[in-house]
């Protein structure tokens, strides 16, 4: 029984992921991420890693909304931010746990992305992207208010959150305290990257479900579409509440892992931009794309960019803003040389590579499957 099941593990294994290149390094690159804290890097560096989970999930719900349907937006960070502060007010304010702010926050996310996709849907092109770009602007606004500064916080934001994963958790197992924060420190490490993985996978099968293909047809022709009987604005409102789905947990999640909910580091123009250069920097319309761009944005922000901010005549008072300049020119340069991103660049070169195995070497069940399937056909 065990034999078979292997068996047929590694018969899928051979057809489905190390016969095809891409999918193959996608594997090894999750194995490595696996095996990275054992490896004890520079604490730093696995800081950084931590953060790009983050990044490349958020950046991927932003392309499953832009890249598949064509919907432009600008203020992706409205979610991201209803995410963070719902979490957060009703985990400071109400004393709450994570496991009931955090599908509350995602509730009030996706609620807020019907209620704003409706009449958002009327726009198109430019003018969306506009109206999406207002939207967080307005928000922060709204929680400077005196009326709301108690719950909200206004400019210092709410805080300090519960976290996650608590320490007294490892202290009850019998650890130490230095043994406890080492612990803490390794599962909150593993619960980012199961969360880029598992939000990264759900993204990634529905931009190739049939619902995806419809958002596809809508990006192509939405006239046509519409002539072929497809609800244009019931896809439109779903691929908006599915990326909203994601963008709030993020953002909610997030929130607890950074214990300060506050308008610059949740709701600010800066927010919005980084999952668009990070869908360009990899290949828009790809869901994958983001997770390599989310690394080289990184990249280039914390060793390089940085790094650059120790030279005197560059020690601007407000980098962060010329930070974003100075991504957004390597952006353009990049779309110029490779316009469907450096992921897909690659992807190709990858796929030049492939060879495909006769049924016969991939197992008895392949073949069984293959002859199945050409019955129904």
């Amino acid at each position: 029984m065990i034999t078979a099941y292997l068996k047929r593990a590694y018969s899928s294994f051979a057809a489905h992921v190390f016969d095809v290149p891409p999918r193959l390094l996608a594997f090894l690159l999750f194995v490595l991420h696996l095996v990275l804290p054992v490896a004890k890097p520079d604490p730093f560096i696995q800081l950084t890693v931590f953060d790009i989970f983050f990044l490349a999930a958020f950046a991927a719900s932003w392309d499953l909304l832009v890249g598949r349907s064509g919907q432009i937006s600008l203020g992706h960070a409205l979610f991201f931010g209803i995410g963070g502060y719902t979490t957060g007010i009703l985990s400071v304010n109400l004393g709450l746990a994570p496991w009931i702010t955090i599908p509350l926050a995602v509730l009030v996310g996706v609620s807020a992305s019907l209620l704003i996709g409706l009449p958002c849907s009327r726009v198109k092109g430019p003018y969306l992207a506009l109206v999406t770009m207002a939207l967080p602007l307005i928000l922060v606004q709204l929680f400077k208010l005196d009326l709301l500064l108690p719950i909200t916080g206004g400019e210092a934001g709410v805080g300090i959150l519960l976290p996650i994963i608590p320490s007294a958790f490892f202290r009850m197992l019998g650890f130490g305290s230095r043994d406890a924060i080492r612990a803490v420190a390794l599962a909150t490490y593993y619960f980012a990257l199961f969360l880029v993985f598992a939000a990264s996978v759900i993204l990634y099968k529905i931009a190739n479900s049939k619902t995806g293909m419809v958002f596809v047809s809508i990006l192509d022709d939405e006239l046509a579409s519409k002539a072929c009987g497809i609800n244009v604005t019931r896809y439109k409102l779903m691929a908006l509440a599915i990326s909203s789905l994601f963008a709030a947990l993020i953002g909610a999640i997030r929130g607890h892992f950074a214990t300060i909910v506050s308008p610059g580091r949740f709701l600010d123009l800066t927010v919005s931009f980084a999952p668009v250069m990070v869908a360009f920097l990899g290949g828009i319309g790809t869901i994958y794309g983001p997770l390599i761009g989310a690394y080289i944005y990184y990249t280039l922000d914390r060793f390089v960019l940085q790094k650059m901010t120790q030279i005197p005549f560059l020690a601007f008072t407000d980098w962060e803003h010329v930070r974003f300049l100075i991504f957004a020119v390597i952006v353009i340069v990049l779309v110029i040389k490779w316009p469907r991103g450096i992921a897909r660049f690659v992807t190709d070169k990858l796929h030049d590579l492939e060879e495909a195995r006769d049924l016969d070497e991939r197992g008895k069940w392949i073949w069984k499957t293959y002859k199945k399937r050409k019955k129904k056909e």
